[in-house]
């Protein structure tokens, strides 16, 4: 029952394999952002001491939260993704720019990306929203009504951070399809959102570049980075030239620490070692949908649902962009890649799912 005072079981397999994808993504951090660290902050641990005190954060937040009955969150669902759309509007006017993208807030001495709390916001909006409506999402106009309720955050997002707004849109396809599963309506959906994504696309031109980037990387300056991850994932091999001894990371994939990160991986740790840290995902992804499926209430079931949703999406869509199978969208690897405001707004997240666990019988 919520509120039982009886001590908290949680899902040990999530929390096994997110430990272990802790702990690989500290070590392979540190193994491709060492060089980094050291040329232009004379500190090979840099990056890896930043992570850590992110993730230490991380962990904190998680268990706070996975110690709170989740029905208590439901009151916060509103303010939150409000303050997400407040946020995002805020990183348009007086956001700080890295790397040609406005993406990040300053707060004194610290910085983070309000996109990342957005994907747990609206999860949590989502969750409730569609709990509310479970007797009427079967009907397109409610249906269409919840997904148009998100697009307000969708495109402020998606104004600097195309990925992180199709992340958004896709959880809600996810939550909504879970609360009425009839396909006809998401073929209109989809439809609808392929026609949105293109008149997206054409509003600026260096998305449509990228489209050509993506199609011909060689004959693109830009292209250098596509390339020269394709290289490191080519020479890896089954097993990797050993972790550590990666050439690309130094200097040859910019920003390897990054968006680009499984193709370091895969240098160094081959397909074997690539292979290994897919399997971990996949083991995540599993647990969500087993502790979605028999959680609860339909409240508990979306929460795990939108977790396994946003993880599924990221995932695909970072090894997407590293292999060139997809334009480059400048989407991280959750867990692995360097980012403190990724991995909190992540741990915050398990948080909610492990919650919902503790009430699974």
């Amino acid at each position: 029952m919520p509120g039982s005072s009886k001590k908290k079981k949680y899902d040990y397999t999530l929390l096994a394999a997110l430990s272990l994808l802790l702990l690989a993504g500290l070590v392979i951090l540190q193994s491709t952002s060492a060089w980094n660290g050291e040329v232009k902050f004379n500190d090979p641990y840099y990056y890896l001491k930043k992570q850590v005190f992110a993730t230490t954060i991380g962990i904190a937040a998680m268990f706070v939260t996975a110690n709170m009955d989740y029905h208590v969150l439901r009151r916060f669902a509103l303010p939150a993704y409000l303050a997400a759309v407040l946020l995002s509007v805020a990183v348009l006017l007086v956001g700080d720019e890295y790397n040609g993208s406005r993406r990040w807030l300053s707060l004194g001495p610290f910085s983070f990306q309000p996109s990342e709390f957005a994907k747990v916001a609206v999860i949590l909006f989502l969750a409730d929203l569609v709990t509310k409506c479970a007797d009427k999402v079967k009907k397109m106009r409610v249906m269409a009504g919840i997904m148009i309720l998100i697009l307000p955050v969708a495109g402020l997002v998606g104004a600097s951070n195309l990925s992180t707004a199709i992340i958004i849109l896709g959880i809600g396809v996810v939550l909504v399809f879970i609360a009425s599963p009839r396909y006809g309506q998401f073929v209109w959906m989809g439809v609808i959102g392929c026609a949105f994504l293109a008149v997206f696309l054409a509003l600026e031109s260096y998305r449509l570049e990228r489209l050509a980037i993506w199609r011909n990387p060689e004959a693109y300056e830009k292209g250098y980075q596509t390339l020269q991850g394709l290289y490191a994932i080519g020479s890896g091999g089954l097993f990797g030239r050993g972790l550590g001894n990666s050439v690309q990371k130094l200097g040859f994939v910019p920003e390897a620490q990054n968006d680009m990160i499984f193709s370091i991986i895969c240098e160094e740790l081959g397909l074997f070692g690539a292979g290994f840290i897919l399997l971990l995902f996949l083991i995540l992804i599993w647990r969500f949908y087993v502790i979605a499926s028999k959680a609860p209430d339909l409240f508990g079931a979306l929460i795990a649902a939108g977790a396994m949703g946003h993880m599924l999406i990221q995932v695909i869509l970072n090894i997407a962009v590293v292999t060139n199978t997809i334009p480059n969208t400048g989407i991280t690897l959750p867990f692995i890649s360097y980012g403190g405001t990724s991995v909190v707004f992540l741990l915050l997240e398990m948080g909610l799912v492990l919650s919902v666990s503790s009430l699974v019988k």
